[in-house]
């Protein structure tokens, strides 16, 4: 990687505040969490590029953000889109981070492994068909004949293709970043990563392994969120019990291993 993993230690303010704005928003809830690179309180891939140039940062975020949780594009159509971006660009950081998040937003085996290669999935809805074929003519020629613009058209609407071709425009972009940058596919699968909201402290974030498997994990409060700064440690001693000591102090472990 050719831009070392920036730490909340060492950032700018204009810096932190994207951080911050980044971890706050909804990518990191949920079990989809963004996540932290080092125990400083680094970003992972592109968001970490993003802090390179906060202002810049600051709006590629917020439209990646609109993108994912604002359109009115099915999961299953998101999803897709992204992973054909991932397969014209060959970008394994978006194929490996998107394709655990097609399958639970319902993409087969199959459709994924198809849409890996660059090969037809075979999707039997019509919609799901035309946008397949719209996201891939929007990678390839980036253009659409005046047939191809009224299907998609009179099938998906006007409102769903400024959505695709903004959805194609973000991911193509990242794809080119994470390309000139030389940031790799992801080291884990997202979803072992989580986040803890603690009423009266805050949200936490960590990559706490296998649940079910007995053994302590160590949590860092996401700086700006939680208040006071304490850091604690969850304790499992069954696969349906935890325990939670909160410390004095945070901790700069922010991705374990089980």
């Amino acid at each position: 990687m050719r831009l070392a993993a920036l730490s909340s230690d060492t950032m700018t303010p204009e810096q932190v505040g994207l951080y911050r704005e980044i971890l706050s928003g909804p990518r990191g809830q949920g079990p989809r969490a963004v996540l932290l690179a080092t125990g400083a309180g680094g970003l992972a891939g592109p968001f970490n590029v993003m802090l390179y140039a906060p202002a810049v940062g600051h709006a590629l975020q917020e439209l990646g953000a609109a993108i994912r949780f604002r359109t009115e594009l099915t999961p299953r159509v998101r999803e897709m889109a992204i992973l054909v971006v991932a397969q014209a660009w060959d970008s394994a950081y978006e194929r490996s981070s998107h394709e655990p998040i097609g399958r639970d937003a319902g993409l087969t085996d199959p459709e994924i492994k198809a849409l890996r290669a660059g090969t037809d999935p075979g999707f039997t809805d019509k919609g799901e068909q035309v946008a397949y074929s719209v996201v891939r003519s929007l990678t390839g020629p980036a253009d659409l004949d005046d047939q191809q613009y009224h299907l998609a058209v009179t099938t998906l609407g006007e409102q769903a293709l400024v959505e695709l071709s903004t959805l194609v425009g973000y991911y193509a972009t990242l794809a080119l970043q994470l390309r000139i940058f030389r940031v790799g596919a992801r080291d884990s699968p997202p979803a072992s990563h989580t986040t803890l909201d603690m009423p009266g402290v805050g949200r936490a974030a960590a990559d706490p392994g296998h649940w079910d498997s007995p053994g302590t994990r160590e949590w860092e409060l996401v700086p700006g969120l939680s208040s006071p700064p304490l850091g604690f440690v969850t304790h499992l001693t069954r696969s349906d019990q935890i325990s939670l000591d909160i410390r004095p102090s945070r901790f700069r472990s922010a991705k374990l291993g089980s």
